[in-house]
């Protein structure tokens, strides 16, 4: 099992930049394919970001490619989301989630439905 706690979430406003950060306990990092996702209100929780177990692949929703970019410290436990350029649509609660353990390894996960492992959420807001 892998627990996960996110953090760096804020108020910002429209154009500026926040990072996220996934800190993970328990087993490995390097066991699970990472992802992370956002839900604003009245909304389903959408993907934004993957990124396989070493960290060699990535993929991005097209509403945020080019502005996010998604890394991650397997020694370290840590799993970040970089956004810039940020716009009012970007306003939601971010999850980082797990997909494993042993998902294969060159994976990028991204349906919703795949993930086993969930964090709390940080709020994000981005004023215009």
């Amino acid at each position: 099992q892998v627990q996960l706690d996110e953090s760096g979430g804020g108020l910002v406003q429209a154009g500026g930049s926040l990072r996220l950060s996934c800190a993970a306990s328990g087993r490995a990092l390097s066991n699970f394919a990472m992802g992370w996702f956002r839900q604003a209100p009245g909304k389903e929780r959408e993907f934004v970001a993957g990124i396989s177990r070493g960290g060699s692949r990535t993929l991005y929703a097209d509403s945020v490619k080019g502005r996010f970019s998604i890394s991650r410290d397997n020694a370290k436990k840590l799993v970040d989301l970089q956004m810039n350029s940020l716009k009012s649509e970007d306003t939601a609660v971010y999850y980082c989630a797990a997909d494993g353990p042993d998902s294969p390894w060159f994976a990028v996960v991204t349906a919703i439905g795949e993930y086993d492992y969930w964090g709390q959420g940080t709020q994000v807001t981005v004023s215009s």
